[in-house]
């Protein structure tokens, strides 16, 4: 209780109230729940099929590299958040952490295993797409850092990362409708990550197939419906995710025709009232606990769109109010105190944060 009352403080200071900054100590908050999570086996919640009794087998076995924190989307994005703080502040104790975490899990072994278990038949849909979108992400780290290690975890990963790829092209063209939901299956948010892997990657053949289908899912879109979010336990906005992947594919002044048509309500006067924070009731609850990322989440999507606007839009002032007021909400509760939320929000607070 007494480390997540040092965080609760910490994180509630000035320093990580930006979604364009970050400095040290806010990242080695968030590192050491990576870090405390990452090779923690147990509890584990897997999507695993099984095709006999030889496929019962404990998480370390099934998914080697990826086996920590609960599950293994939440895995793979603690070791995007170690590297992104490793690759920030190289010099760190808590740099240094990392970078031993990291080579544990990015093996050549165990990322052998892991393509193998994407490859079994009747796993066509593990984690897609979010959870593939966050390897890619991983992969993105891995490729932008410019160190002998980097370079050596981007290689290690590169199969892996391959296997991703492949899947993501082999079902994106059979892809028929959006997915407009507010937990993992959404399309909106993973579709940005993987346009950000795709760029700096340089896969155009990737981009191209996003920009189809963001004419296809989303860019006719009006009037979305704010006043319906959120659900009970989302924890990204259907709403937000789209406008923050649609300002990645349009440019400023095409982005801007579109946001008036797509979130017509957005005010005008800088006001935060526009768009309420969720209120969490109970952060013990691994569902309910989704709120607060829900707050984390708009808040950077929020300063997306603002990235995605000309300069003098007038819009931008109560976007940058209603996402300061979301992480004023629930950055304090990026905390040790309840496992359900402190093996993932790390993440998303540093996404956040690192922009």
């Amino acid at each position: 209780m007494r480390i997540a009352v040092v965080l609760l403080i910490a994180l509630a200071s000035p320093a990580v109230s930006s979604a364009s900054s970050l400095d040290l100590p806010a990242a080695q908050r968030f590192a050491t729940l990576a870090l405390d999570c990452v090779h923690k086996e147990y509890p584990n919640k897997i999507a695993h099929v099984l095709a006999s009794d030889a496929d019962a087998k404990p998480p370390r076995l099934l998914t080697p590299a990826f086996y920590g924190c609960y599950d293994w989307h939440s895995s793979v994005h603690a070791h995007w958040l170690l590297a992104r703080v490793a690759r920030s502040f190289p010099d760190s104790d808590t740099a240094a952490k990392a970078r031993s975490a990291l080579a544990k899990s990015l093996t050549a072994q165990n990322i052998a295993v892991e393509v193998a278990y994407l490859k079994t038949d009747g796993r066509a849909s593990f984690e897609r797409p979010y959870g593939l979108a966050w390897l890619l992400q991983l992969a993105a780290e891995l490729r932008g850092w410019n160190s002998p290690q980097g370079r050596e975890w981007a290689a290690v990963l590169a199969p892996l990362e391959a296997e991703a790829v492949s899947r993501l092209n082999g079902w994106l063209p059979k892809l028929r409708y959006p997915i407009r939901v507010g937990e993992h299956d959404q399309t909106a948010f993973a579709f940005g990550l993987v346009w950000d892997w795709a760029r700096i990657s340089g896969n155009s053949e990737m981009q191209q197939l996003l920009r189809e289908k963001a004419r296809q899912f989303y860019l006719n879109d009006r009037n979305c419906p704010l006043s319906y979010e959120p659900s009970g336990q989302d924890f990204l906005s259907p709403c937000l995710a789209e406008a923050d992947f649609v300002r990645r594919v349009l440019e400023p002044a095409a982005f801007a025709k579109w946001l008036d048509a797509f979130l017509p309500t957005i005010d005008r006067k800088g006001s935060a009232d526009w768009l309420p924070p969720a209120e969490i009731t109970d952060r013990s609850d691994p569902k309910l606990a989704h709120l607060d990322g829900l707050n984390l989440s708009r808040a950077w999507m929020l300063e997306g769109v603002v990235r995605g606007l000309p300069g003098k839009d007038s819009r931008i002032p109560a976007l940058r109010a209603a996402a300061g007021r979301h992480r004023d909400v629930s950055l304090g509760a990026v905390t040790s105190e309840h496992y359900v939320g402190s093996h993932w929000l790390g993440t998303f607070a540093l996404y956040g944060a690192s922009q």
